[in-house]
């Protein structure tokens, strides 16, 4: 796990982080403590990965209204 904040991170960092977050969950040889922390780390990842796609598609949107190719 990278020590990398997630707000820093790319998406295909952030995808690959939350890979073995997944990973690692279902393994299922972690410490309960762990899978909470896991967990809650995951879903930050998923929430930032949602956010950079978001925003990877109004960007297209926008570029595709510009040649008057409205989506």
């Amino acid at each position: 796990m990278t020590d990398k904040p997630i707000a820093e991170m790319s998406f295909e960092e952030a995808m690959q982080a939350l890979e073995a977050v997944v990973g690692q969950l279902e393994r299922g040889d972690v410490a309960l403590e762990q899978s909470i922390n896991l967990y809650e780390r995951g879903a930050a990842l998923k929430a930032h990965c949602e956010a950079r796609l978001k925003a990877a598609e109004e960007k297209v949107e926008l570029i595709r209204a510009q040649e008057g190719r409205a989506v």
